[in-house]
């Protein structure tokens, strides 16, 4: 009797529309050929409409159910696996079974998950992530790496953040391995050749103090490349020690040990051993200063990228600290060096030029091999 003699007022629907900063993280992830899939209990044509506004499901791209994976053998789910973008109306134990057929494939897996359920899932991928805010300690306890906003945007930023502190963790072993590899191999040499010990232990106290101080730690705290989130991922399994860099650490030390020893050994035959010596400590002083503003990048040129303020100010402040050295009768003395003369000042600033292009030009080669 309820239902007799009604009016119909109107429709009301209710909706929970996805983040725009989860729709944009979405963007940023297959810009960077990593793929995101929808995996949720919804109805299969709910999922796919979120999935669609969401930018996951492209035209062409497979929607599963629970009941529709139950009936696929391990071997046909492995091979359809990197066609499906959508899972719906699934439970825990279908997590499971996608982290392992991804995982097969020999591919780097993160899971998301919340729930007491998804802990095995969490735990079988390699990176499980689990919600701050909604999660279970279990999920929390199960995952690598806890999100507290629970907004999927943040998982993007830290996978940016990651990348960040990869490549600065490079820039730093780079620069300081071309730096120290040229100091090691110029002291050998003249040991070895017979001459007097090219710099005196303050020297080289002074130039590794100096320049492996403020310009080092610059590099590895400054700002990423502009590309650092548009690049495809790296393979888990490379070294840090890549192919263009392993080339790098080869050709360019060996280039400026002959340059420096060259120097050395020119001004220690023709003028005497102080002058010989205070030549090649202020030329590995501007060298090493020079690497480091070139080593701001390592794949693109000083002048694409850009500047690093506190690099630049650690440059300066070792420039001002150097020329102080050189300038106070004590500390020139207490170092055991004389007082340049402008050919010694044209001299360092035509290796130092001849350093910049040297890296710029090495940069853009390897670019192009690797």
């Amino acid at each position: 009797e309820l239902e007799k003699n009604l009016v119909f007022i109107g429709l009301a629907g209710m909706i929970d529309p996805p983040r725009e900063e989860a729709i944009e993280a979405i963007k940023i992830c297959k810009q960077v050929k990593m793929k995101p899939i929808m995996i949720t209990g919804d109805h299969k044509l709910t999922a796919l409409a979120i999935a669609k506004e969401m930018g996951i499901y492209n035209e062409g791209d497979l929607v599963l159910t629970g009941a529709e994976l139950e009936a696929l053998s391990d071997e046909e789910f492995n091979k359809i696996v990197d066609k499906v973008t959508v899972y719906a109306r699934v439970s825990p134990i279908h997590k499971l079974r996608i982290v392992k057929a991804w995982k097969a494939k020999g591919e780097v897996v993160a899971m998301t998950g919340d729930g007491v359920n998804d802990a095995p899932a969490l735990k079988q991928a390699d990176i499980g992530v689990a919600m701050g805010i909604t999660g279970t300690e279990v999920a929390k306890e199960a995952s690598d790496m806890v999100i507290a906003d629970d907004n999927f945007a943040t998982i993007v930023k830290a996978i940016e953040r990651g990348r960040w502190i990869y490549d600065n963790i490079k820039k730093y072993l780079a620069y300081i391995l071309r730096c120290n590899i040229v100091e090691m191999i110029v002291l050998a040499a003249g040991v070895l050749i017979g001459v007097p010990l090219p710099l005196f232990p303050a020297q080289i106290l002074y130039i590794n103090l100096a320049t492996d101080g403020l310009p080092a730690i610059a590099l590895g705290v400054g700002p990423p490349d502009p590309d650092i989130m548009q690049r495809p991922p790296r393979n888990p399994k490379e070294s840090i020690f890549t192919k263009d860099l392993k080339y790098f650490l080869a050709i360019f030390p060996a280039i400026l040990s002959i340059m420096l020893l060259g120097l050395f050994l020119a001004s220690f035959y023709a003028h005497y051993e102080d002058l010989a010596r205070t030549r090649l400590f202020l030329a590995f002083v501007f060298f090493e200063l020079t690497v480091a503003l070139s080593s701001r990048s390592l794949k693109y040129s000083i002048v694409k990228v850009k500047p690093d303020k506190f690099l630049l100010l650690s440059v300066l402040i070792t420039v001002i600290q150097t020329i102080l050295l050189i300038l106070i009768p004590a500390t020139r003395q207490a170092f055991k060096i004389v007082y340049p003369s402008l050919i010694d000042v044209e001299i360092i600033a035509i290796l130092c030029i001849i350093t910049a292009a040297l890296m710029e030009n090495m940069k853009y080669f390897l670019s192009k091999i690797k």
